[in-house]
């Protein structure tokens, strides 16, 4: 998969983290465990999309 489609994914699936995220919150009952294990798995998406436009960026000036 090309470097650029799997940036693409990866920051569709950040964006619907998010809105799950906001969603959970809405409700006085939400998980609180629950929204902590999402905002961790958004945080990771986040670092993998940073070092993958990192990686695209020193490709096209090397």
């Amino acid at each position: 998969m090309p470097i650029e489609a799997r940036i693409r994914e990866l920051d569709a699936r950040h964006t619907r983290l998010d809105s799950q995220i906001d969603e959970l919150k809405k409700h006085s009952s939400a998980d609180s465990l629950e929204v902590a294990r999402l905002k961790k798995e958004k945080l990771l998406l986040k670092e993998q999309i940073q070092s993958l436009r990192t990686t695209t960026h020193q490709s096209l000036a090397g």
